[in-house]
């Protein structure tokens, strides 16, 4: 049967899980609280609207040139983009990133992911394009109402709770099940607005089939990479039936079912896979994602986990017909 197009259902958390994730983040915010007990922290959540414009700035990382906050009480905080929030801009679905509800219950665009918010038009400091800066109206952030959220070549930007000091980069490459639908967070490359991924790592990873059948050995990509509660884990790398050296999964097959697995030079093999199978193609928005043996690589977004939320590896895309074609993993 196809694969339905539609929003992949949330995952079902228990009462103890959700009360060992609430744990493992109200202790987070306790810890930051109290080690930036006279001064501010980049994890800070928003409790009040913006009274300024905000301004946004680039600086180097192991990332590339990445976006942060230009001044102010968050200088040099690292500022992320969410991929699934472009079903925004493509159908008009709610941010991906909001106050609804998710399995930790809290609110993503205050307190898990704090929007960059502005009041006025937004500064370009140095190394930022000021034509890709806007704003994009949000009604969503709890007991804020109507507030403008900084835009970045279109795409809302937000810091992270688990970054505590500039130059942290926890958020990066996350690929998050909390989100609604799921998405990969990234640092933004500030000469385009693209994601600032970094080199991607292409690996072998052992998995069950659909969460309970055999360990399959396939070929997977490590995400999460600096995520402290779920560090740089490899998830199941596909493959799409009708792909040779280029990508028939556009626009919302990308931005939420099947995202690609984006890298910002060569992808590096780990052990088991042999790196004259790898390779990039340029992808229509000008990213460009990892292929194996001249195919590209997407990852399925009913695999993210996060091992605090009960989850576990799993591969949960093989073999799934959609109206783009049929994903398979790739034994190495």
């Amino acid at each position: 049967m196809p694969l339905p197009f539609r929003p992949l259902a949330r995952p079902v958390v228990g009462a103890a899980i959700a009360a060992l994730v609430l744990g493992v983040v109200v202790v987070a915010l306790q810890v930051t609280a109290s080690a930036h007990a006279a001064t501010s922290s980049c994890a800070d959540q928003i409790t009040t609207a913006p009274t300024g414009p905000a301004t946004v700035s680039a600086t180097s990382s192991k990332y590339g040139k990445v976006l942060v906050v230009g001044s102010g009480t968050y200088a040099g905080c690292s500022l992320y983009l969410l991929t699934s929030d472009q079903l925004h801009a493509i159908n008009g679905a709610d941010f991906a990133c909001s106050n609804g509800d998710n399995p930790i219950h809290l609110a993503c665009d205050t307190i898990l992911w704090p929007a960059l918010l502005t009041d006025g038009a937004p500064i370009a400091g140095p190394g930022v394009n000021p034509t890709l800066l806007g704003t994009v109206t949000r009604n969503d952030l709890p007991g804020l109402g109507t507030v403008q959220q900084v835009t970045y070549a279109g795409m809302p930007l937000y810091r992270f709770f688990l970054d505590e000091d500039p130059g942290e980069t926890e958020g990066a490459n996350l690929f998050d099940p909390v989100t609604a639908p799921t998405g990969t967070w990234y640092l933004v490359d500030p000469s385009r607005g693209r994601p600032a991924t970094g080199t991607a790592e292409i690996e072998v990873e052992h998995a069950p089939l659909n969460g309970s059948g055999p360990d399959q050995t396939v070929v997977g990509a490590r995400m999460d990479n600096d995520f402290s509660l779920t560090l740089s884990v490899p998830f199941p790398a596909y493959t799409l039936s009708p792909d040779t050296h280029k990508s028939a999964c556009q626009g919302a097959c990308s931005a939420v079912f099947w995202p690609p697995v984006l890298t910002s030079g060569r992808p590096d093999a780990g052990p088991g896979i042999d790196p004259h199978a790898l390779g990039t193609i340029v992808r229509p928005d000008g990213t460009h994602q990892v292929t194996y043996n001249g195919q590209p690589l997407y990852l399925f977004s009913g695999d993210a986990y996060i091992s605090a939320l009960g989850g576990s590896p799993t591969i949960n895309g093989a073999g799934a017909s959609t109206p783009f074609g049929v994903f398979n993993t790739i034994t190495p």
